[in-house]
């Protein structure tokens, strides 16, 4: 299980790289125009938009990145059909068709399918869709159907499943989310332990893109708490106002960029250069715009019982500054950008003692983490173990299409002559040095139907609708050369 949850972090490397410069544009974006996010300045409206882009479409990030990674051979069907799970599962339960698939006026469907586009479904469709790619991408249907064999077949069963996944998550998803606004409601009144507690379950649910639902309960006008909006307008009671917020700046301004540093310090010698670029755009993302996603996802399923200490930290630093009443608001989230706006509110209580919590959260997150990282052998960035491909030998001979790629590719004239691969629906389409030395004959005889010589040095071998089995074929025997 935690072989498989590493991979899945390694696989969640590809679109999280690209996280932190689209944060940081937001950022930058929310810094020149707090107050209309883009509405007051062209440039701010552009840097926002951009930025937005690609943070706004992280869930459809992850669905390709996961099926790609998960995938065998990282095949671009693979990546393809993460997307098409993705499209199905989160257009099967939007808020609009749910209520045609209920009877009902939209007004009436639970809020739950308002959040659907998560990173949890994301995920989910990319792993669906891997596992679709690892298990039929290889199928070889009848020759009346040899059109959709393999690869082609991949997008088509990963749609099918999800449609599966979306009948469960119909009945599940609302039953989850009304549970967790439920759980919110039912710790408002425990004071700083509820905020403490609201800190940790929020950063707990990150992964799941459920932690939505405990905000729209401290956060906003559900359970008459208001926090966010009370705090901006200065509306609220002076230390208390803020307080399901004030706890988030040490985290995110001091406590992940020391967790991320911890981590470049452990990561293997040969990496560290790798790690240092993820990690610290990661880390600068997170003080500057409170984005933390880009740095959580870079270990939270490579390490998870290091994302829970984390969880439990976020706990402890909502618990302190709600205990002592050290109060900031955030419109964005709890970053730099911010905390420094929230300072001209007059609602805001001694909020210079979150920076002195935050250097103390440094060192707690920095010492613990590199401890733990050390202490367990922790894989997070830069301390992956290598993966291992495995690869299968044939005792008695190849598969029909690898003889027929041997032949064809020998008759072609080998890796002297041929210089391109390529195929179409139903051809190798292959560019040669000398067209003379191609052996007509000896192609003609793997049964193929027939060759077609299109210029001088071009030339495309009939094959039929199995042709992609015999292109990767081809493939493989230049890579193994």
């Amino acid at each position: 299980m935690m072989k498989y949850l590493q991979k899945l972090g390694r696989s969640l490397m590809l679109p999280v790289a690209v996280l932190p410069a689209a944060a940081i544009l937001m950022g930058i974006g929310y810094w020149i125009d707090p107050q209309g996010w883009g509405g007051g300045s062209p440039i701010a409206a552009f840097l926002i938009k951009a930025g937005g882009a690609i943070i706004d479409n992280m869930s459809i990030l992850f669905a390709v990145g996961v099926a790609l990674g998960m995938s065998k051979d990282k095949d671009g069907s693979a990546a393809l059909s993460g997307l098409v799970g993705y499209l199905t599962v989160t257009t099967l339960l939007a808020t609009n068709t749910v209520a045609m698939l209920q009877g009902v006026d939209p007004t009436e469907v639970n809020a739950a399918f308002g959040k659907i586009q998560n990173q949890f479904i994301g995920i989910i469709s990319g792993i669906i869709a891997s596992i679709m790619y690892n298990r039929f991408s290889d199928v070889q249907l009848p020759d009346a159907l040899a059109f959709f064999s393999g690869k082609r077949l991949v997008p088509i069963l990963t749609s099918v499943a999800m449609l599966v996944a979306s009948l469960v998550l119909l009945f599940v998803w609302p039953v989850i989310y009304s549970g967790l606004v439920a759980f919110g409601k039912g710790i408002l009144d425990l004071g700083a332990v509820g905020a403490g507690l609201y800190g940790f379950f929020n950063r707990l649910l990150i992964p799941t893109g459920l932690h939505h639902a405990l905000n729209s309960v401290f956060w906003f006008d559900v359970a008459g708490i208001n926090d966010i909006n009370n705090f901006l307008s200065g509306a609220g009671e002076k230390g208390i106002t803020g307080r399901y917020q004030a706890g988030f700046f040490p985290v995110m301004m001091f406590g992940l960029p020391a967790a991320a540093l911890a981590m470049y310090h452990t990561a293997k010698s040969t990496r560290k250069k790798q790690a240092a670029s993820l990690l610290m755009a990661a880390a600068f993302a997170a003080f500057f715009t409170g984005v933390t996603e880009p740095l959580e996802f870079a270990f939270m399923f490579l390490a998870p019982g290091l994302y829970v200490v984390h969880a439990a930290l976020t706990g402890i630093s909502l618990f302190v500054a709600a205990t002592f009443h050290w109060t900031a608001g955030f419109a964005f989230s709890a970053g730099f950008v911010d905390f420094f706006l929230s300072l001209r509110n007059p609602i805001a209580n001694q909020p210079w003692m979150l920076l002195v919590q935050g250097l103390i959260i440094a060192v707690i997150y920095y010492v613990l983490f590199r401890f733990l990282i050390v202490k367990f052998n922790l894989k997070t960035p830069g301390r992956e173990d290598e993966e291992i491909t495995e690869t299968t030998t044939q005792s008695d001979g190849k598969s029909r299409f690898a003889s027929m790629a041997a032949q064809i590719y020998e008759g072609l004239g080998g890796d002297e002559n041929v210089t391109s691969v390529d195929n179409c629906v139903t051809r190798l389409r292959l560019e040669v040095k000398d067209m003379d030395k191609v052996d007509q004959k000896k192609i003609k005889a793997t049964g193929v139907p027939g060759i077609n010589i299109v210029g001088k040095n071009s030339i495309q071998v009939i094959v039929g609708t199995n042709v992609q089995f015999v292109a990767d074929e081809v493939h493989k025997i230049r890579k193994e050369k």
